[in-house]
């Protein structure tokens, strides 16, 4: 018993000993001593950080970190720099991050002021947020030619406050419909049962291009909400924030950001060939040409 205690012990100093060197050092120091950059990527969030069919992580977040990779190659002059990526969830992202075990966290994690009380972000690389899909038949444009009508909601969504915040402030007397999961949702839109159909713009994109008929519905109007996606750091680690940002900027200014999101949102993407077909959106064109961290 003493043993186990003994070595829990031990393992408990040892991640809080490496998460004191990864925010006493700087990530480019600590880098430079281990020879290696560890990124933490997600399993299944297509498609920004996923594994494709060779178990491989694949995705838009994941070849931005790469570009940073490759930039903190030349800068510390590390030819043999080593690329690790780590498995991430929702649950353990932050901890993982904070306490050293990766450098750089490359999902699609909101940058939210909440957040910011842990750890830091990169300037924002996505802006996703809740929207509509109608019917391609129909001549909705925006929720606001869904007067009187009746719009499906996923059950448990953030989505859910959006949809009646714009309800309220359009005097629409919208009729909402709860579905107990996104499909459900989906196929009341296709069934007729309902005008519309809301959650976030990249689950509807997805949803829509995974159907039998990706012809037959679009998605409308502008944002409800908006939720800046970036890549987390950690706190207080102003050198490699600017070095990250200005591979980003670089990025952004030279056109290989707009080739990146083409390849990962206007093309097929593996492991199945589906293109998204999500087009960028005027938020981030905007955050584009004015960069920032903001979190909401």
């Amino acid at each position: 018993m003493v043993s186990i205690r003994l070595a829990v012990f031990t393992f408990t100093c040892t991640l809080a000993a490496s998460g004191a060197m990864a925010q006493s050092i700087g990530t480019l120091q600590k880098i430079k001593q281990s020879g290696e950059i560890v990124f933490g990527y997600r399993e299944s969030a297509i498609p920004f950080s996923y594994i494709d069919a060779n178990q491989n992580p694949v995705g838009f977040s994941i070849d931005l970190c790469n570009r940073i990779a490759a930039a903190v190659r030349d800068k510390l002059s590390l030819p043999s720099l080593r690329v690790k990526f780590e498995p991430v969830t929702a649950s353990n992202r932050v901890p993982l991050l904070v306490n050293g075990a990766v450098d750089v966290e490359c999902g699609s994690t909101t940058n939210t002021l909440e957040r910011q009380k842990s750890v830091d972000f990169l300037n924002t690389t996505y802006v996703s947020g809740t929207r509509i899909m109608v019917q391609t038949s129909s001549n909705i444009a925006s929720i606001a030619d869904l007067k009187d009508k009746a719009i499906a909601v996923t059950a448990g969504t953030n989505n859910i406050k959006a949809v009646q915040q714009a309800n309220q402030a359009g005097s629409l007397n919208l009729s909402l419909v709860y579905g107990k999961d996104h499909a459900e949702s989906f196929l009341m839109l296709q069934n007729g049962r309902v005008s519309a159909f809301s959650t976030d713009d990249v689950l509807l994109y997805s949803i829509r291009a995974m159907s039998r008929n990706p012809a037959g519905t679009k998605v409308v109007g502008p944002l409800l909400s908006q939720e800046p996606y970036g890549l987390m750091i950690r706190r207080n680690d102003d050198e490699f924030k600017k070095f990250a940002n200005d591979v980003l900027g670089g990025m952004f200014g030279n056109g290989e950001f707009k080739k990146t999101y083409y390849k990962w949102f206007n093309a097929p993407i593996p492991p199945k060939n589906i293109n998204l077909s999500i087009p960028m959106s005027p938020e981030l064109e905007k955050l584009m040409a004015a960069p920032n961290s903001h979190g909401v």
